[in-house]
């Protein structure tokens, strides 16, 4: 591929995720206004789940292909991606304000999973069963939500919910679906640009996975997140960074670890 034709791509590729954030972002919105679900539980269900498909995409493929190494550098190098790139740019543009209660189970299960993770990865694998295991947690953090719901809904006097039309339905969930599709698809070519370049430039796998592919995986998070916080709906951000490393520890590391015929075999220059 010519150098013209891969930054016309590049290019390409952002407008998709910046267009399609916005549409994504707008449909979530109308979703939570309708429902009377807090912007927080869907940032951390709805929105985390859509964008961490690139990751799961991306680790699962390598995984299956034998690149283990990329695979649990891609996931934990978005992990990191999310919280000091994403939430440092979000809080610079606007103050970030968290509830306590949102924070405080949800934030120990992000971190928590993490350790899990670690002391799993200790002995530089990850067994079908270890991630069995991680798949099982992520149960635990849907009840949560669940709860959570519950909760917030029952000490409200009155569920305020505006009535919903046809057509604003229909709008809302093609702006949804096809948000979501212009995010994954535009981070796809950002990353396959990118790793073009790396590949070029002969860089180490593992420096690709946790670095380039990480911050093109994370694109999605990224674009939610920004324009959740340019909009005022902080919540939707914080939930969405939190919801998305859960989902990367979890689906995306379990997942990965049942695509590949021996478990995920790790080296310490990943971890560490």
């Amino acid at each position: 591929m010519g150098g013209l034709l891969t930054l016309s791509l590049f290019i390409i590729g952002l407008i998709m995720i910046v267009k399609g954030g916005d549409w994504f972002l707008d449909a979530t919105i109308w979703i939570a206004e309708k429902t009377g679900i807090s912007f927080g539980i869907i940032g951390a269900t709805v929105v985390s789940v859509a964008t961490t498909l690139p990751e799961l995409f991306v680790s699962t493929l390598s995984s299956k292909e034998g690149f283990t190494d990329m695979a649990v550098g891609n996931a934990l190098g978005s992990y990191i991606c999310n919280i000091a790139f994403i939430i440092g740019i979000c809080s610079l543009i606007k103050p970030i304000k968290v509830k306590e209660y949102f924070f405080g189970i949800k934030g120990a299960m992000m971190f928590g999973y993490l350790s899990i993770f670690y002391y799993f990865a200790s002995d530089g694998m990850i067994s079908h069963n270890e991630g069995r295991i991680l798949l099982f947690l992520i149960i635990l953090f849907i009840f949560i939500n669940i709860f959570d719901h519950k909760n917030e809904n029952g000490k409200r006097k009155k569920v305020h919910k505006k009535s919903i039309k046809k057509e604003e339905a229909f709008i809302n969930s093609g702006k949804f679906a096809l948000g979501a599709i212009l995010i994954i698809y535009g981070a796809h070519i950002l990353v396959d640009t990118g790793v073009e370049i790396a590949n070029f430039l002969r860089i180490p796998k593992q420096v690709v996975s946790l670095t380039l592919l990480a911050v093109g995986t994370s694109l999605p998070e990224l674009v939610t997140a920004l324009a959740a916080t340019i909009k005022g709906k902080q919540n939707i951000s914080v939930g969405n960074i939190v919801g998305a490393n859960i989902f990367n520890m979890t689906v995306v590391m379990g997942i990965s670890t049942l695509a590949s015929s021996e478990g995920l075999i790790i080296s310490r220059q990943t971890l560490t």
